[in-house]
């Protein structure tokens, strides 16, 4: 598949032309909604550091965020504002509704976050309240602590990171799009894995051919991954480095993302290299009882913690109760390095969020057997529908892969 994106036009309210990867009524909608939200917890201006959030409310898609960079939007319509590095400039101008461009430059005595004080002071918002995104990658402890010391008596500081990242979990026909783009990305990714997996090659390899597959495919980079582990590193929950090589007796696990606009749908398969131990197939059969017990219960207003009631009673009474873990996924959407998890919301027993219809999720059964040293781990993305089933974004088999 190389389908790639339809570019939509969009315009400031200066008149500055610019490229989009949804239609500029959509991100207006969003604009409005979080102003409504702004108005609704009396926050009279909103700083927005998460990567994710800009990306959502104006299209602005970059890397800058591991520097200091910020958006302000205010309760009211007048024109938003980014704040941000020369090399950002002309990216942000062409590929961002941000309707006014102000840069900060390096130096001994830079300080950006004053730089922000003064534009906050100019929007006349001295003594009023600020909401702050506060929970992201977006903004590191150093920076938070630049922006706290320089606002420090010019306002009242709030952490407002859920409003944006609330929207953004209920996903619009636009974005469930995308994500069904993501999926057939994930799907040839994990088969290329599957496909390139033989004893005498590394497990590096497979991640390459994963990643070559969503690039012919019309993908991009993923915000992380993939995680291939083999052999005992298969128990493992998170990839690392210094390639293995498979041995002709063993096991494989693939974890993967595929990402399309930067909305990632995730997909995890174990392969058997040789014949598979006959207690690995009685682990996948545990598996898969407990993934179809939770895609059964994902229903619209169910409580999410449910979900992961299902994946332990399953697993405890087959005796993997000491085994698994205490959550078994998280939501999905856009997200930007370095994770591809948009959490929170994570599927632990008692999270009291309620699912509703647009809601994407990965669930992954996951059985590291620390006592025999086996692993089987399943996994797959799926919305929230209206009603009845959810909409599972992956048409390969649940089962373990023989190579």
């Amino acid at each position: 598949m190389t389908d790639h994106f339809q570019e939509h036009s969009g315009q400031t309210t200066s008149g500055r032309r610019v490229a989009l990867r949804f239609p500029a009524r959509e991100h207006a909608a969003r604009l409005r909604a979080t102003r409504d939200q702004m108005a609704r917890q009396g926050i009279d201006a909103l700083l927005v550091f998460a990567q994710e959030s800009h990306y959502y409310l104006t299209g602005y898609d970059t890397a800058g965020y591991v520097f200091f960079q910020v958006g302000i939007i205010t309760a009211d319509d007048r024109p938003t504002i980014l704040l941000t590095r020369r090399p950002d400039q002309r990216q942000a101008e062409t590929t961002s509704l941000y309707d006014d461009i102000r840069i900060w430059y390096n130096a001994e005595d830079a300080d950006p976050a004053l730089d922000l004080r003064d534009i906050l002071s100019e929007l006349g918002l001295s003594g009023e309240r600020i909401g702050v995104e506060f929970a992201t990658y977006g903004l590191t402890a150093a920076n938070g602590r630049m922006v706290e010391a320089a606002l420090a008596e010019f306002g009242t500081l709030v952490d407002a990171s859920g409003i944006v990242r609330g929207q953004r979990l209920v996903k619009s026909p636009d974005e469930l799009a995308m994500v069904r783009r993501a999926g057939v990305l994930a799907d040839a990714a994990t088969q290329a894995a599957i496909d390139a997996a033989r004893p005498g090659t590394t497990d590096g390899a497979l991640s390459g051919a994963a990643l070559t597959a969503m690039m012919d495919g019309g993908g991009e980079v993923p915000s992380g991954g993939p995680l291939v582990n083999s052999g005992e590193r298969a128990l493992f929950g998170r990839g690392i480095g210094a390639p293995r090589t498979i041995a002709n007796s063993d096991q494989v696990l693939v974890e993967l993302a595929a990402s399309f606009c930067r909305y990632h749908v995730c997909i995890e398969a174990s392969v058997a290299i040789g014949p598979p131990d006959p207690r690995q197939e009685d682990m996948m059969k545990v598996a898969r009882e407990a993934l179809d017990g939770v895609k059964e219960a994902a229903r619209p207003g169910a409580s999410l913690g449910a979900l992961d009631d299902i994946h332990r009673r399953v697993l405890d009474g087959a005796g993997f109760g000491s085994e698994r873990y205490s959550a078994c996924g998280y939501a999905l959407g856009c997200t930007f390095r370095p994770t591809w998890m948009d959490v929170p919301p994570m599927i632990y027993s008692g999270n009291p969020l309620i699912m509703e219809p647009g809601m994407v999720f990965f669930v992954h059964i996951m059985i590291p057997d620390t006592r025999t040293g086996l692993m089987v781990g399943i996994g797959q993305t799926f919305a929230i529908s209206q009603s009845g089933a959810p909409e599972v974004f992956s048409a390969l088999p649940i089962e373990l892969f023989r190579r």
